[in-house]
Protein backbone atom coordinates (compact mmCIF):
# COMPACT_ATOMS: atom_id res chain seq x y z
CA UNK A 1 0.00 0.00 0.00
CA UNK A 2 1.02 3.46 -0.75
CA UNK A 3 0.82 6.05 1.43
CA UNK A 4 -0.16 10.11 0.31
CA UNK A 5 3.32 11.00 0.39
CA UNK A 6 4.91 8.09 -2.00
CA UNK A 7 2.45 8.58 -4.21
CA UNK A 8 4.29 10.23 -7.56
CA UNK A 9 3.23 14.03 -8.05
CA UNK A 10 3.20 14.53 -12.02
CA UNK A 11 5.41 17.13 -13.12
CA UNK A 12 3.66 19.11 -15.58
CA UNK A 13 5.01 20.60 -18.69
CA UNK A 14 4.53 22.92 -21.54
CA UNK A 15 3.47 19.89 -23.86
CA UNK A 16 0.71 18.76 -21.46
CA UNK A 17 -0.19 22.10 -20.86
CA UNK A 18 -0.78 22.43 -24.74
CA UNK A 19 -3.14 19.32 -24.52
CA UNK A 20 -5.40 20.70 -21.75
CA UNK A 21 -7.37 23.19 -24.71
CA UNK A 22 -10.34 24.59 -23.10
CA UNK A 23 -11.29 28.03 -21.87
CA UNK A 24 -9.55 27.97 -18.20
CA UNK A 25 -6.41 30.09 -17.47
CA UNK A 26 -4.18 27.56 -16.53
CA UNK A 27 -0.30 28.33 -15.52
CA UNK A 28 2.83 26.20 -14.65
CA UNK A 29 5.15 26.59 -12.05
CA UNK A 30 8.16 24.27 -11.54
CA UNK A 31 5.98 22.05 -12.91
CA UNK A 32 2.69 22.50 -10.35
CA UNK A 33 -0.10 23.33 -12.61
CA UNK A 34 -2.31 26.18 -11.12
CA UNK A 35 -5.35 27.27 -12.33
CA UNK A 36 -5.87 31.01 -11.90
CA UNK A 37 -9.73 32.38 -11.68
CA UNK A 38 -11.45 35.18 -13.60
CA UNK A 39 -10.33 38.78 -13.36
CA UNK A 40 -12.65 40.78 -10.87
CA UNK A 41 -14.09 44.31 -12.14
CA UNK A 42 -11.32 46.50 -10.70
CA UNK A 43 -9.00 44.67 -11.95
CA UNK A 44 -10.04 44.77 -15.21
CA UNK A 45 -10.98 48.09 -14.97
CA UNK A 46 -7.13 48.80 -13.93
CA UNK A 47 -5.58 46.56 -16.41
CA UNK A 48 -7.80 48.54 -19.31
CA UNK A 49 -6.37 51.99 -18.23
CA UNK A 50 -2.92 50.82 -17.39
CA UNK A 51 -2.59 48.77 -20.84
CA UNK A 52 -3.90 52.46 -23.12
CA UNK A 53 -1.31 54.13 -21.28
CA UNK A 54 1.18 51.77 -21.35
CA UNK A 55 0.30 51.05 -25.85
CA UNK A 56 -0.11 55.02 -26.53
CA UNK A 57 3.83 55.41 -24.98
CA UNK A 58 5.19 52.49 -26.73
CA UNK A 59 3.83 53.06 -29.74
CA UNK A 60 4.62 56.85 -30.23
CA UNK A 61 8.23 55.93 -29.38
CA UNK A 62 8.03 53.02 -31.43
CA UNK A 63 9.72 50.69 -28.28
CA UNK A 64 8.25 47.63 -28.88
CA UNK A 65 4.91 45.60 -28.04
CA UNK A 66 2.75 45.48 -25.27
CA UNK A 67 0.56 42.47 -24.70
CA UNK A 68 -2.10 41.20 -22.26
CA UNK A 69 -3.34 38.16 -20.72
CA UNK A 70 -4.55 35.31 -21.30
CA UNK A 71 -1.16 35.05 -23.63
CA UNK A 72 1.81 32.59 -22.62
CA UNK A 73 5.16 32.96 -21.65
CA UNK A 74 7.39 30.05 -22.26
CA UNK A 75 10.28 30.08 -20.33
CA UNK A 76 10.81 26.82 -20.06
CA UNK A 77 9.04 23.05 -20.45
CA UNK A 78 7.88 23.66 -16.60
CA UNK A 79 7.05 27.42 -16.37
CA UNK A 80 4.46 28.78 -18.40
CA UNK A 81 2.82 31.84 -17.09
CA UNK A 82 0.18 34.66 -18.63
CA UNK A 83 1.13 38.02 -16.76
CA UNK A 84 -1.76 40.34 -16.88
CA UNK A 85 0.28 42.75 -18.90
CA UNK A 86 3.84 42.75 -20.87
CA UNK A 87 6.04 44.13 -22.77
CA UNK A 88 8.70 43.43 -25.36
CA UNK A 89 11.13 45.93 -26.72
CA UNK A 90 12.39 45.88 -30.54
CA UNK A 91 15.68 44.41 -29.47
CA UNK A 92 13.81 41.87 -28.13
CA UNK A 93 11.33 40.57 -30.56
CA UNK A 94 12.84 37.81 -31.30
CA UNK A 95 11.06 35.59 -28.86
CA UNK A 96 7.34 37.02 -30.11
CA UNK A 97 6.39 33.73 -31.77
CA UNK A 98 2.95 32.47 -33.07
CA UNK A 99 2.03 30.72 -29.94
CA UNK A 100 3.02 32.93 -27.51
CA UNK A 101 6.38 34.29 -26.20
CA UNK A 102 9.79 31.57 -26.10
CA UNK A 103 11.54 33.48 -23.51
CA UNK A 104 12.06 36.05 -21.27
CA UNK A 105 9.87 39.70 -21.50
CA UNK A 106 11.32 43.28 -20.82
CA UNK A 107 8.92 43.95 -18.38
CA UNK A 108 5.69 42.08 -16.90
CA UNK A 109 2.50 43.29 -14.99
CA UNK A 110 0.56 41.23 -12.31
CA UNK A 111 -2.65 43.02 -11.30
CA UNK A 112 -3.43 41.69 -7.40
CA UNK A 113 -6.65 40.22 -6.59
CA UNK A 114 -7.47 39.13 -2.99
CA UNK A 115 -6.92 35.49 -4.39
CA UNK A 116 -3.65 36.17 -5.66
CA UNK A 117 -1.88 37.55 -3.49
CA UNK A 118 0.78 34.85 -2.71
CA UNK A 119 0.68 33.81 -6.10
CA UNK A 120 1.59 37.40 -7.38
CA UNK A 121 4.09 38.69 -4.36
CA UNK A 122 6.17 35.62 -3.87
CA UNK A 123 5.84 32.94 -6.08
CA UNK A 124 5.55 35.02 -9.45
CA UNK A 125 8.28 37.93 -8.25
CA UNK A 126 10.21 34.94 -7.71
CA UNK A 127 10.04 33.13 -10.55
CA UNK A 128 10.53 36.09 -12.64
CA UNK A 129 13.66 37.20 -11.12
CA UNK A 130 15.05 33.65 -11.55
CA UNK A 131 14.49 34.47 -15.58
CA UNK A 132 15.62 37.56 -15.13
CA UNK A 133 12.68 39.51 -16.32
CA UNK A 134 14.43 43.13 -15.88
CA UNK A 135 11.36 44.90 -14.44
CA UNK A 136 8.27 43.60 -12.26
CA UNK A 137 5.06 45.63 -11.55
CA UNK A 138 2.57 44.69 -8.75
CA UNK A 139 -0.43 46.94 -9.60
CA UNK A 140 -3.35 46.46 -6.00
CA UNK A 141 -6.50 47.78 -7.51
CA UNK A 142 -7.91 47.52 -3.97
CA UNK A 143 -5.23 49.51 -1.47
CA UNK A 144 -4.68 51.65 -4.92
CA UNK A 145 -0.79 51.06 -4.88
CA UNK A 146 1.62 50.38 -7.63
CA UNK A 147 5.78 48.96 -7.34
CA UNK A 148 7.58 48.83 -9.38
CA UNK A 149 10.60 46.15 -9.38
CA UNK A 150 13.57 46.54 -10.77
CA UNK A 151 16.67 43.90 -11.28
CA UNK A 152 19.88 44.61 -9.40
CA UNK A 153 23.02 42.41 -8.90
CA UNK A 154 20.05 39.41 -10.32
CA UNK A 155 17.93 40.22 -7.41
CA UNK A 156 14.66 42.73 -7.48
CA UNK A 157 14.80 46.28 -5.78
CA UNK A 158 11.94 48.61 -5.21
CA UNK A 159 12.50 50.95 -8.19
CA UNK A 160 9.53 53.49 -7.27
CA UNK A 161 6.11 52.89 -5.65
CA UNK A 162 3.12 54.63 -5.23
CA UNK A 163 3.13 54.66 -1.77
CA UNK A 164 6.74 56.92 -1.80
CA UNK A 165 5.97 58.99 -5.10
CA UNK A 166 3.28 61.08 -6.61
CA UNK A 167 4.76 59.92 -10.55
CA UNK A 168 5.81 56.25 -11.18
CA UNK A 169 8.52 56.06 -13.93
CA UNK A 170 9.98 53.17 -15.39
CA UNK A 171 13.32 51.98 -16.02
CA UNK A 172 12.80 49.67 -18.98
CA UNK A 173 10.60 52.42 -20.35
CA UNK A 174 12.98 55.34 -20.23
CA UNK A 175 10.13 58.66 -20.34
CA UNK A 176 7.49 56.85 -19.36
CA UNK A 177 5.11 58.40 -16.47
CA UNK A 178 1.68 58.55 -14.62
CA UNK A 179 0.01 58.89 -11.48
CA UNK A 180 -1.61 55.82 -10.19
CA UNK A 181 -5.29 57.27 -9.57
CA UNK A 182 -5.27 57.26 -13.29
CA UNK A 183 -5.54 53.61 -13.35
CA UNK A 184 -7.37 53.81 -10.25
CA UNK A 185 -10.53 55.95 -11.26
Amino acid sequence: MTTLSETPVKKWTYADYLKLGGYERHEIISGEIFMAPSASTEHQRSSRKLEFLMIDFVEKNRLGEIFDAPYDVIFDKTNVVQPDLLFVSNSNSKIIQARGIFGVPDLVVEIVSPASQKMDKIRKKLLYQQFQVQEYWIVEPLSKTVEIFTLQNGFYELFCSSKNSSKLTSKILSGFEFEADRIFS
